[in-house]
């Protein structure tokens, strides 16, 4: 809230003093050093417009809730996933990224005009170093090779034509500036709650070394690898920062104190200010006229898939294909029957209480809203829960004026992290395992992982891998589900032969529970009788193309305006 109100003084000042010559003003990134550049305020208002960038409305971007992966489907089908796109003309998030670095780099290079202890102006520039990174990971995520700029630059900069940097030279830049965003901001409890802090850097380095060397572990010999690597440097520095952020004591997972219920509350609070897991976090205060749009009864015209719910292991810590205690999926009741906690605190159930208002009025889940249309459709027969609030929430509102606070970073993502960048290292023992993987299965009272107790899963993703580091991502899908990274993990993994030539299904279907529905007519069926919402708009399966989507294509006008670049692979 800070952050905002000063966002708006901010605006309001400058407003006032424009008068009519407004649209004569310069940008923000061209102040004269006359009139800006004075105080710690000045730095502070300026990193302040940066905060905008952290993605935290679902109603924007279904992706934030996994829309663009194999753990959910949306009424259209994803064209990464298809391997439908096309190279643009122009735009795309190549164009627009350097408008957010360029005005960063604006900033490193006028900050020391401020003549103010450093105490007082460190923690913007970390922001700022900590921002660009954060820009630059998404371009190198998306493009592989971009060029690296760390100045602003003019239409006559020579910088203009130059060529793409090499992917793990930008990264080792972001790295360096993720470094100086730990050094230079404050730690927990020292910055204000409602700002970035080194912890939060650290995070973020764990994210970009741990995606960067497990891509060039498994890009390897591809044409999107990195000649001579196989990432073990970036996983070191994965884990070393990980462990850092670990050791350092500030987060912990948060527990309601009953299994039952504590990771559904996790996702469903209002403020978390509070909250131990929690590192970053946007508040939505409707008094300010600030809500949002959250996941709640609604279908939402969306569905969990049949492959999602099946990575659950039961509760005795075995895959479903191996657990006796396996109830089978012939209806929801059945599908969470002795699961992992998770997946009854992530899919709605019949019975679950969806609106709590009172000791007397209650209402509960019954069926998915297969039934329904637009924006109350679920297409699946899994009907999302994980997000909602059911203690008051969804119904106290308008549906679309939420107060449920979006959770920008958690501390979880360092456990699985670490987890992860030790197992691919051939170094995980029993104690990362408890250290990590099991303080998040005791949270919701989950069968604990051992080492030397896994039990052979012929349906695991990876089969042709160890079985800790299938279990290992078996976990960072189920605790990081529906939170927006398991596209990031499907790239990085070179994992494109969970998705080609195939459909992602939803629940068998139960005609007695939906009369008015034809299979055939409003709602498609696979050969077994689970719903095949992509039946006829996929009927060859997911057009994912190895050779080329990987990576996004440039814009024909960025080849156009810069004759060294060269177009990424296959396109």
């Amino acid at each position: 809230m800070k952050i905002y109100n000063l966002y708006i003084i901010l605006f309001i000042l400058v407003l006032g003093s424009c008068k009519e010559e407004f649209l004569d003003k310069q940008p923000l990134d061209a102040v004269s050093g006359d009139v800006y550049w004075k105080t710690a305020a000045d730095l502070e208002m300026y990193v302040n417009q940066y905060y905008t960038v952290f993605p935290n409305e679902t109603r924007n971007d279904m992706n934030l809730l996994d829309g663009n992966s194999d753990n959910l489907i949306l009424v259209g089908f994803n064209p990464t996933l298809a391997g439908t796109r096309i190279v643009p003309a122009s735009g795309g998030a190549w164009s627009s990224s350097w408008t957010n670095i360029r005005s960063v780099n604006y900033f490193l290079q006028n900050y020391k005009r401020v003549s103010a202890p450093a105490a007082s102006i460190n923690q913007f520039i970390g922001e700022a170093y900590f921002f660009r990174a954060y820009f630059y990971f998404a371009l190198v995520r998306d493009y592989g090779d971009v060029p690296w700029v760390n100045k602003p630059l003019d239409q006559n900069s020579s910088e203009l034509q130059m060529a793409r940097t090499p992917r793990n030279v930008v990264v080792d830049s972001v790295l360096a500036d993720l470094d100086k965003a730990v050094l230079l901001m404050k730690g927990k409890g020292q910055a204000s709650a409602s700002r970035l802090n080194s912890q939060v850097a650290k995070l973020l380095k764990s994210r970009v070394a741990l995606f960067e060397g497990t891509w060039e572990k498994y890009h390897a010999g591809t044409p999107f690898g990195v000649t001579g690597s196989d990432g073990r440097k970036y996983l070191e520095l994965a884990r070393n920062a990980a462990k850092q952020l670990i050791d350092g004591g500030d987060y912990n997972v948060y527990t309601s104190g009953n299994p039952r219920n504590s990771y559904a509350y996790l996702f469903g609070q209002n403020d978390y200010s509070s909250n131990p897991e929690v590192m970053l976090w946007k508040k939505w205060d409707a008094s300010l006229g600030l809500v949002r749009w959250a996941p709640s009864i609604w279908g939402m015209g969306m569905g969990v898939t049949k492959d999602m719910v099946d990575s659950y292991l039961s509760i005795d810590g075995m895959p479903i294909s191996r657990s006796p205690l396996y109830a089978g999926d012939a209806n929801l009741t059945n599908v969470v029957k002795n699961r992992d906690p998770r997946l009854a605190q992530s899919i709605w159930v019949p019975g679950d209480a969806l609106n709590i208002l009172g000791a007397n009025d209650t209402t509960f889940f019954k069926r998915a809203d297969l039934h329904q249309t637009g924006s109350y459709l679920n297409v699946t027969g899994y009907q999302l829960k994980k997000h909602s609030n059911a203690w008051g929430e969804n119904l106290k509102q308008n549906y679309y004026q939420s107060q449920i606070g979006s959770i920008i970073f958690r501390y979880a993502e360092a456990l699985l992290n670490y987890a992860e960048a030790r197992a691919e290292l051939g170094e995980i023992t029993q104690a990362d395992v408890d250290l990590t993987i099991n303080k998040l299965r005791d949270r919701v009272g989950m069968a604990r992982l051992q080492l030397n107790g896994i039990t052979n899963d012929p349906n695991w993703d990876f089969p042709s891998l160890s079985p800790i580091i299938n279990e290992v991502r078996r976990e960072r899908r189920v605790e990081l589900a529906f939170e927006g990274l398991r596209l990031q993990d499907f790239l990085r993994w070179r994992a494109h032969h969970l998705i080609v030539n195939k459909r992602s299904l939803g629940a068998r279907f139960v005609q007695a529970d939906f009369p008015e529905m034809k299979p055939g007519t409003n709602i498609y069926l696979d050969a077994n009788g689970y719903i095949d919402p992509y039946l006829k708009a996929l009927p060859a399966g997911y057009g994912f193309k190895p050779e080329r989507d990987y990576l996004n294509p440039l814009a024909s006008l960025e080849l156009t305006l810069n004759k060294n670049y060269k177009q990424n692979p296959g396109w």
